[in-house]
């Protein structure tokens, strides 16, 4: 097994194991691996052998592939630079890809009639100017500095309310079923 794979594993066996309802001590148990093994997996400060994956995989009531292809997509380190260029008004992704998160920036005004309304979690920072931002019949202002959380479901609107404004919203990625911990 990769340094790679087995680096991202850990987080598969915890995810597993918790939607199990199972603690490390009934996971050693089954598995015959001791509980401050499997804690030094699951937080990813060591490396099961193969040997060591199936049996934990066994004691989840699944397998090493299953597991190894739920495992965590590498970790990845990207910077997005400004885009100095951009017009006045205009939509930038500040992050590429496909990832559980998804954060845009918006310069300037934009379509205000249109309403939005996401399975997951939204927050709004209002990095220039000021925006005016209706949610749930509710009407709010928010200046520079500002935020608001929305939750999952929640519809809404905005618009920029001065010249300039720049608003960045970070949300959880429409693909994720976002759930309670």
């Amino acid at each position: 097994m990769d340094d790679k794979e087995s680096a991202r594993v850990g987080v598969a066996i915890r995810r597993r194991r918790r939607a199990l309802s199972l603690t490390l001590a009934a996971v050693s148990g089954r598995s015959g691996l001791s509980v401050p093994f499997l804690s030094q997996i699951e937080n990813e400060r060591a490396r099961p052998s193969s040997t060591s994956l199936e049996r934990v995989a066994d004691a989840l009531g699944t397998t090493a592939v299953e597991l190894l292809s739920a495992a965590d997509a590498e970790r990845t380190v990207e910077v997005v630079r400004a885009d100095h260029t951009q017009d006045s008004a205009s939509t930038r992704r500040l992050i590429r890809g496909q990832h559980q998160l998804h954060a845009l920036e918006f310069v300037g005004d934009h379509d205000a009639g249109r309403e939005f309304q996401h399975r997951n979690d939204e927050l709004m920072y209002v990095a220039e100017g000021a925006v005016e931002v209706e949610a749930e019949g509710r009407a709010y202002r928010l200046a520079r500095g500002d935020t608001m959380f929305l939750s999952g479901g929640v519809r809404h609107r905005w618009r920029a309310a001065v010249p300039d404004t720049r608003v960045l919203v970070v949300a959880v990625a429409e693909h994720i079923k976002a759930e309670p911990e």
